[in-house]
């Protein structure tokens, strides 16, 4: 495929290979660019910064809702492509892209509520004759960076409250996943977006990517990624504004009143959907030690009944990871919480790519599996004996995107809610929940401020204040 640059798709002779992450295949090649196309992309965005704002908010709304009914049009195409890319199955590729529906609509209706609010100038002394309002204008120039576990409906959660804003965006998708991201681009220029406001970039991040959030043409910032790269761009950002939505080590307390069964199977599905290469995967799991034998058996008879394969095969429940580095990697944290006492109840091994659903009980806490991002097919279950011990347990992380709390017990519910220290605690829920119409983002290392059209929107837009002297 090629590369998006000023309303033009762009090819060239470097390239980067998109591999399919189950069979390593070539999917397909995008363009490798260099200084120049950077150069090109931030211009054309400065042209599409004018010609949105030349476009009024019904106007805007109407571009979004053709594309997410487009979107649902290409839904089987955009599907295959992210299974392929990613390595995800299709029955999680097929969700991802209703997704993408529902938040690209979501994106439409708010550019027809960005509000302002009067100001009581009067109120002030010397105030007297004078009223006022602020007004929310668009900030300006946005550089998106995607990740590569959710190409398409991550990319929708940048790009459309950006333009729903009247923004123009510069989109840099994941290296190894830009696939879904340049059909994306094809469906807004089709709905009747502008060819300027939105330039699609592919190549390194290590290059193109520090330049673009360095560069003082763009205004803002909004990244979906790693805590070390999120650190880095803040290093390198300037004066800009920045949302970051960083890694996360999502816990989950499971007390002795719970529904122990739906809990098991509310955390097999949150622990291992996209192989747990999710941000807000169940990675720790803790069980009230009086129901934490029967509880494990029931998690691991729900763990086995996952088949793994070939994701564009109907009947798999979980594809590969995105690359041989990444099981490779978890295969040696696995390793050492083994030497260091933790038992391995299931899996821990791998072939190629394909890391088997894994289980383990009594980690150490000085285990990499417990304190940092595993982002792959394990969970970690350990025991509590009081809500006190579990929640200073869940806070035991340098992150703070999710957690969740079985319990039938409200004071308990309320009380994680109030002290586990996260961007969003879900009850009788897996951490891995989300509506894409909330607000989504964590504390600590887990990043800046939200996403969710409505709550991005606000992050994207800057508040100008008119105040007007009614004296003669």
């Amino acid at each position: 495929m090629k590369m998006l640059i000023g309303g033009e798709w762009i090819e060239k002779k470097e390239k980067i290979e998109v591999l399919n992450p189950y069979d390593q295949s070539v999917v397909d090649t995008v363009p490798r660019a260099d200084a120049k196309d950077l150069d090109r992309a931030i211009n054309s965005a400065q042209i599409g910064l004018k010609e949105i704002s030349t476009i009024s908010s019904y106007d805007r709304s109407q571009i979004l809702s053709r594309a997410a009914d487009l979107i649902r049009k290409r839904a089987d195409e955009l599907a295959t492509t992210m299974s392929k890319e990613v390595g995800k199955t299709l029955k999680e590729a097929k969700g991802e892209v209703s997704r993408a529906v529902q938040t690209i609509t979501l994106s439409s209706e708010e550019a027809k509520r960005i509000y302002g609010e009067t100001i009581p100038f009067d109120a002030a002394p010397g105030g007297q004759h004078k009223m006022g309002f602020a007004m929310r204008v668009p900030v300006g120039v946005i550089a998106a960076i995607n990740p590569f576990n959710f190409p398409l409906n991550l990319v929708c959660h940048k790009v459309g409250p950006a333009l729903a804003a009247g923004n123009s965006v510069i989109l840099k998708p994941a290296s190894a996943t830009p696939l879904s991201a340049l059909l994306l681009a094809e469906v807004l220029l089709e709905a009747g977006l502008p060819p300027n406001c939105l330039n699609v970039i592919t190549g390194s991040g290590g290059t193109i990517g520090i330049e673009l959030v360095r560069n003082e043409n763009v205004r803002m910032v909004t990244f979906t990624g790693s805590l070390e790269v999120g650190k880095d761009i803040a290093a390198n950002a300037g004066l800009k504004k920045l949302t970051m939505e960083l890694g996360s080590n999502s816990c989950c307390i499971v007390m002795n009143d719970a529904n122990l069964e739906r809990a098991a199977e509310r955390i097999r599905i949150g622990g291992y959907a996209l192989a747990g290469q999710v941000c807000i995967s169940v990675q720790r799991v803790l069980v009230q030690e009086d129901v934490f034998e029967g509880f494990l058996d029931m998690l691991k008879k729900e763990v086995q009944s996952i088949k793994t394969g070939n994701p564009l095969d109907d009947s798999t429940d979980m594809g590969p990871m995105i690359d041989e580095a990444s099981a490779a990697r978890v295969q040696e944290w696995v390793g050492e919480a083994k030497a260091r006492g933790a038992k391995i109840v299931m899996g821990g091994n791998r072939v190629k790519t394909i890391f088997e659903p894994t289980i383990l009980r009594d980690v150490s806490r000085d285990c990499k599996v417990w304190f940092k991002e595993a982002f792959a097919p394990l969970i970690v279950v350990n025991p509590f004996k009081t809500l006190d011990e579990a929640i200073e347990a869940a806070n035991d992380s340098e992150y703070g995107l999710q957690a969740g709390i079985f319990t039938k017990d409200l004071k308990s519910a309320f009380e994680a809610a109030k002290r586990i220290e996260v961007g969003g605690i879900m009850i009788n829920e897996i951490p891995t929940y989300r509506a894409d119409l909330m607000p989504y983002g964590g504390v600590k290392g887990s990043g800046l401020g939200r996403e969710g059209p409505r709550y991005a929107v606000q992050e994207m837009t800057e508040i100008r204040v008119v105040g007007i002297d009614l004296q003669d």
